[in-house]
Formats: structure tokens, sequence, C-alpha cells
């Protein structure tokens, strides 16, 4: 694949972001820099990225994707009530997936999983 600049400045904030940024904020970054660029480059892009394997779509159902910098397999979960995404280490899970590899005789190769709740700033009346 040939070298395209928007592609680099979109991998480099994506990768630089700890928030799990949707296209729009993508775009909306990017378009500070290149003020000509098109939501449906940051889209074509953004996918391309995750056909690369250097970063991870997040599909939160009902939603809007988000974009992940850590590629290798982690879990995710949404607060259904400030839009927040965070990171789950696959350690969290290790039971789950001994159970699901016994119960099924799978070998399991990777996963894609969001579990849905509210954080505890938007139980506290904290959230944005």
């Amino acid at each position: 694949m040939r070298y395209s600049k928007q592609r680099e400045l979109i991998l480099t904030y994506v990768q630089n972001s700890t928030n799990h940024p949707t296209a729009d904020m993508v775009y909306r970054k990017i378009q500070m820099a290149i003020p000509n660029v098109s939501l449906g480059t940051i889209y074509r892009n953004l996918n391309q990225l995750c056909k690369m394997n250097l970063i991870k779509k997040i599909v939160v159902p009902n939603k809007v994707d988000r974009f992940d910098r850590l590629y290798q397999d982690h879990c995710h979960i949404y607060c259904n009530s400030c839009g927040k995404v965070e990171d789950i280490s696959k350690d969290l899970l290790v039971s789950a997936y001994d159970t699901i590899t016994k119960k099924t005789d799978y070998k399991i190769l990777s996963h894609d999983m969001v579990f849905i709740g509210i954080c505890r700033d938007c139980l506290e009346g904290k959230g944005r």
C-alpha cells in the first residue's frame, strides 16, 4: 500500500488516543491539519488500518463504532450513559475462556466482546 499523509495522521492520532475515538472524533482532529479532508476519507482509512491490523474497531450494538490503538486480544466495557469505552484485560476473563474451551471443544483464536453498563462516575452523578 502506498504512503498517505491522511492515513499516517489518522494512525498517529488513534495510536496516541486513550479514549477509543469515533470516526467523527478522528475527523475533527485531522481536519485541523488537513482542512479539506472528507469524512469518507477518514472512514476509508480507519477501515484500511483495521484490515492491516494496526488498530482495532470496537463495535457497540446500536452505537457508533469506536477505534482502539491496542490490537491484541482484550475486551471493552461501554458506559451506556456517557459513552466512555474502557479496556478490560484478558486476564480477567481467563476462567471464562477455560470454561468455553472445555464446554465447546473449540480452541479460541480471538474474540470481539463489549460489555455494556454504567460507569462509576455516571452512577455517582459525575458523568458527562
